[in-house]
């Protein structure tokens, strides 16, 4: 039974430390999600658990997770959503032959490092299935390797606009390199997985994948034409209000008709029909997350439908679903579990690996390209950013049993550390950096 009056002291105290948090670090020249993702594992055993035991086990006792565990889901399903609406195809066009270097070797050289690390760190540090049985190698290893490949999308692309970089090369090469790496990544995740819900059947995942594949050419195919039927309907109304607006109000502008076009009964059949691909490649068995992707990543966009869709949505996920979700990982993320010097000494090489591969992989590709060492530098910078991404990558590991809680406390210390080392790098590498130069328009 629902304990209404817990979840509600819960959501107040979670809400009110991810504010101010966020406030905090953005006064150190941090993004905001960083006080958010801090404020979450504040909350949880590491600090205010170990501080204030009862006090904490009174307002997060185990039987009242549920309800958190819910909200949480269902702020993941949306932000991925949000973050497929983000994905700019026009930049992945545009930059596509630099983009695809840059990513893909921005993954493959921490994918083989996790690979590596994996076989050291298994008999101590792997999960257990639903059934108390040890996850066997190849979906550890997998998942490690995938887990060490993820870029913060979000947080990158906040970072370029608030330092006015999204019209360099730099800006535009990176934006372009992490939405390939998103896309990249959420289908090496799609396979691990589709491994670690089958076992190491080869043909109960080719079934997984394949199926997976089917749905998504059949979303490409046949979903996008039923939405742009619907999006040009959309349009057909406001022209139609536009008119009727111009008429009786001079005053009234397109913008304004634009914004009142995506309403509260386009953002239910979006949301609609984001649970519906969600649960789809969740009853295939791959996560639920892709399919929310894949939805946002679909939706038209030369309208603005899929930009006006996020403007609406991206601030009630950002500010009340997405702190939930950060506080119930809080919860289930204890530092203290790293109790030896050996387990840090563990976490000291995994962070090491993360930041060699994804930085190393990214630079070097980056200037392959022609970019100069300081463009490429601060594109391996931008790279490296984890952030959400890792976290929700890493939340689907420790559900399926894959990693142990002590390996997902290390993870979570390297996405917390990658991510807020961004900042600071790349002021330092564009220091004295007076002028933007704008990128050159594609040929």
């Amino acid at each position: 039974m629902l304990d209404l009056p817990l979840l509600l002291e819960q959501l107040l105290v979670i809400l009110a430390a991810a504010w101010c948090a966020g406030r905090v670090v953005r006064v150190m020249g941090q993004p905001r999600v960083i006080g958010e993702m801090a404020a979450g594992i504040a909350l949880g055993p590491s600090l205010f658990g170990a501080i204030a035991p009862q006090l904490s086990g009174s307002l997060f006792p185990a039987s009242g997770l549920a309800p958190l565990a819910t909200i949480s889901q269902l702020g993941v399903l949306l932000f991925m959503f949000v973050v497929g609406l983000r994905l700019d195809l026009t930049a992945l066009r545009q930059r596509a032959q630099a983009a695809v270097l840059v990513s893909h070797a921005s993954i493959v050289a921490p994918f083989l490092l996790g690979t590596v690390l994996a076989a050291w760190l298994y008999p101590a540090l792997a999960g257990q299935n639903a059934t108390g049985e040890v996850v066997s190698l190849l979906p550890f290893a997998l998942f490690m390797g995938a887990a060490m490949s993820v870029t913060a999308f979000p947080v990158l692309a906040r970072i370029l606009a608030e330092r006015k970089l999204l019209g360099t090369r730099m800006g535009a090469v990176a934006i372009a390199s992490a939405a390939v790496d998103d896309v990249t990544a959420w289908c090496m995740l799609a396979g691990v997985v589709a491994v670690a819900r089958h076992g190491d059947g080869l043909r109960s995942f080719a079934v997984a994948l394949l199926s997976v594949s089917l749905f998504a050419a059949l979303l490409i195919v046949g979903a996008r034409r039923v939405l742009h039927a619907f999006d040009a309907s959309r349009l057909a109304r406001r022209d139609r209000q536009m008119s009727a607006a111009n008429y009786t109000a001079g005053d009234t502008t397109e913008v304004d008709v634009v914004v009142e076009s995506v309403g509260a009964e386009v953002i239910g059949i979006a949301i609609l029909f984001a649970l519906a691909c969600a649960l789809v490649t969740e009853k295939i068995g791959v996560h639920a997350v892709f399919g929310a992707f894949l939805a946002g990543a679909i939706m038209p966009r030369e309208s603005g439908l899929a930009h006006a869709l996020a403007e609406r949505m991206e601030a009630v996920v950002s500010t009340v679903f997405l702190p939930v979700f950060f506080a119930f990982s809080g919860l289930r993320t204890e530092i203290g579990l790293l109790s030896s010097p050996a387990l840090w000494g563990i976490c000291a090489v995994v962070l090491t690996a993360a930041i060699v591969g994804k930085f190393g992989g990214a630079t070097t590709a980056a200037r392959m390209v022609g970019m100069s060492w300081r463009d490429a530098i601060g594109v391996g910078i931008l790279m490296n950013t984890r952030g959400l991404m890792e976290l929700v990558v890493l939340n689907v590991g420790l559900e399926l049993g894959v990693i142990s809680k002590t390996m997902f406390a290390i993870m979570v210390v390297m996405a917390l550390v990658t991510t807020v080392m961004t900042s600071p790098l790349l002021a330092l590498v564009l220091r004295g950096q007076r002028e933007v130069q704008p990128v050159p328009a594609p040929t």
